[in-house]
């Protein structure tokens, strides 16, 4: 089922928007859509990184700063 909802803008972030939405063919709803998506799947990425990387800390696995730093 789909739901409507509704946002507001900056005027230059829509024509923008807009612009760019021309140019590609697109709709606003289906870019903003798939722009959700992709925040929605970066947020869950990024959740379970920082768990993930709980867990290898707790196990003695160095972290990505801490190998940064070793081959620096």
């Amino acid at each position: 089922m789909r739901q409507t909802i509704t946002i507001s803008l900056p005027s230059e972030v829509k024509r923008e928007l807009d612009r760019v939405l021309r140019e590609e063919g697109i709709s606003r709803s289906d870019a903003i859509r798939e722009s959700l998506k992709d925040f929605l799947f970066v947020r869950r990425f990024r959740s379970l990184r920082r768990r993930m990387m709980l867990r290898l800390a707790d196990r003695g696995v160095p972290t990505d700063q801490e190998v940064f730093d070793k081959i620096s």
